[in-house]
């Protein structure tokens, strides 16, 4: 873990996310605070983000699917 002062922090934002994205970084306060900084993992793509499928059905199909099951 890499310990930086909050001066250094500051002069230095660029390279310390870069360290960020390998390992926590701790940040340090001349009043005793302490701060920690660590990259984010990627958030996975949306629940409807899916892949296609494949089908012979044609969209007159689909449409005539879908009319039949709204009128019973």
């Amino acid at each position: 873990m890499k310990v930086f002062t909050y001066s250094e922090a500051r002069q230095n934002l660029a390279k310390l996310l870069k360290i960020a994205q390998k390992e926590e970084v701790e940040i340090r306060r001349r009043d005793g605070a302490i701060f920690s900084l660590v990259a984010k993992k990627e958030e996975s793509k949306s629940p409807f983000d899916v892949p296609g499928v494949k089908t012979k059905a044609t969209t007159q199909d689909i449409l005539d699917a879908v009319n039949e099951s709204r009128t019973g």
